[in-house]
C-alpha cells in the first residue's frame, strides 16, 4: 500500500513537535515523516514522549501505535528550539522536492506539509513564495487554487499571497475560468461532489453596488459566472462577502469562492482555527496542509497544538481511499 508522506517543515518550529504526536495514530495505510531523525529523536526528548522511529523502506504495513515512520533528512547545522538558521533552508526545500517527486513518480498517494518559514528560505538567497507554489511548479501546472477546509466550511481563493493593491489587477477574466474550471474538477473527483454548489465573493464592497463601489463585478467577475450559470453550473452571481458568510446562505454551499486571501480566510479560520487545513487543487496528486505557521515560541515546549496535522492527514488518507 502506498505511503503518505508528511513534511516536517521548519526544523526549529512546531512541525517537528506535531509530526511526533502522528506515532499516536494507527492508520491503514503508512504514514512517513520526512525529517532529521536526530531533530525528532531530540524533540522527543525534549517532549518526554516515548516513540518507536522505524525507517520505512517501502513496508506495506502501517506503523503499530507508538512508533513513527521516517525518512532521513540530514540538517545542515544543529537545530536550535525557536532560533530560525538559513544554513537549514535546503533541508526544508529538500522535504517539499522529495514529497514532490515521490507523488510525481506514483511512490506515494500525496502528502501532507507542516509549516515552513518563507522568510529564512529568501534570507538564504532561495526565491520562495509558499509550499503552494512550490508544488504548482514541481508539477509543471498553469494554475492551481489554495482552499482551506474545516468540516463544514470550504473557502477557495482566486488570488493568494499577493498584496491588496495587486489584487484587482490580478482578477482577470481568464484567471476566473481557470480557477473555477480546477474548482469544479476537483470537488468533483477529489471530493465525490456530482453536482457543486458554489457561492462567489464580490470584489468590492456590496459586491460594487451596480458601479458605484467599483465595476469589476460588471465588467470581469459577472460575464464569466453568468457563462457557467448557462451551462447548469450551481455558481452564483458576485454576493457581498459580508453576508455570503452568514448560515442561511451557507447551508447548501459547497465551498465558497472569494476573491483574495483576507476576504475568505478569517471567516473560516475564526470557525475552525486548529481544525482547518489547506488543500491545494489543481495538481496531479492530493496535497494537504496545516492552517498555521511555525510558532517558533512554543517549539519543544509542549503546548503546541497538533489539531491541524491531525485533520490534514485524515484528509488526505480520506481524499486516497477515494
Amino acid at each position: 500500500m502506498l505511503p503518505l508522506y508528511v513534511t516536517s517543515g521548519e526544523p526549529a518550529g512546531i512541525g517537528p513537535d506535531i509530526c511526533l504526536s502522528l506515532a499516536e495514530r494507527v492508520d491503514e495505510r503508512p504514514v512517513v515523516v520526512l525529517a532529521d531523525i536526530e531533530v525528532l529523536k531530540q524533540r522527543a526528548n525534549l517532549l518526554n514522549k516515548c516513540i518507536k522511529f522505524i525507517e520505512f523502506n517501502g513496508q506495506e504495513q502501517s506503523a503499530p501505535h507508538g512508533s513513527l515512520y521516517f525518512e532521513h533528512i540530514a540538517v545542515s547545522e544543529k537545530v536550535e528550539d525557536g532560533c530560525l538558521n538559513k544554513a537549514n533552508s535546503a533541508y526544508v526545500l529538500e522535504q517539499l522536492r522529495r514529497s514532490a517527486e515521490y507523488a510525481m513518480q506514483g511512490k506515494s498517494v500525496g502528502v501532507a506539509t507542516a509549516p515552513v518559514q518563507k522568510s529564512i528560505i529568501n534570507d538564504a538567497g532561495i526565491h520562495f513564495s509558499g509550499h503552494t507554489e512550490y508544488y504548482q511548479e514541481f508539477a509543471g501546472v498553469d494554475r492551481v487554487v489554495m482552499m482551506l477546509a474545516t468540516k463544514t466550511l470550504r473557502v477557495a481563493l482566486v488570488t493568494t499571497h499577493l498584496a491588496l493593491r495587486d489584487v484587482p489587477d490580478a482578477i482577470t477574466k481568464e484567471r476566473l475560468y481557470q480557477v473555477i474550471d480546477i474548482l469544479l474538477h476537483d470537488l468533483k473527483t477529489k471530493f465525490k461532489i456530482e453536482q457543486p454548489n458554489i457561492l462567489v465573493c464580490g470584489l468590492n464592497p456590496h459586491a460594487g453596488e451596480d458601479g458605484y463601489l467599483g465595476r469589476e463585478e460588471i465588467d470581469v467577475i459577472n460575464p464569466v459566472l453568468e457563462t457557467y450559470r448557462t451551462q447548469d453550473v450551481h455558481i452564483s452571481l458576485s454576493m457581498p462577502a459580508d453576508t455570503l458568510f452568514t448560515p442561511d446562505h451557507l447551508k447548501d454551499a459547497d465551498a465558497v469562492l472569494a476573491m483574495y486571501h483576507d476576504q475568505g480566510l478569517p471567516v473560516l479560520k475564526s470557525q475552525g482555527f486548529g481544525e482547518a487545513i489547506n488543500i491545494t487543487l489543481g495538481l496531479p496528486f492530493i496535497r494537504t496542509s496545516v492552517d498555521h505557521g511555525t510558532a517558533l515560541s512554543l517549539a519543544g515546549t509542549g503546548l503546541a497544538k497538533s489539531s491541524s496535522l491531525h485533520v490534514a492527514v485524515d484528509l488526505a488518507l480520506d481524499l486516497a481511499h477515494h
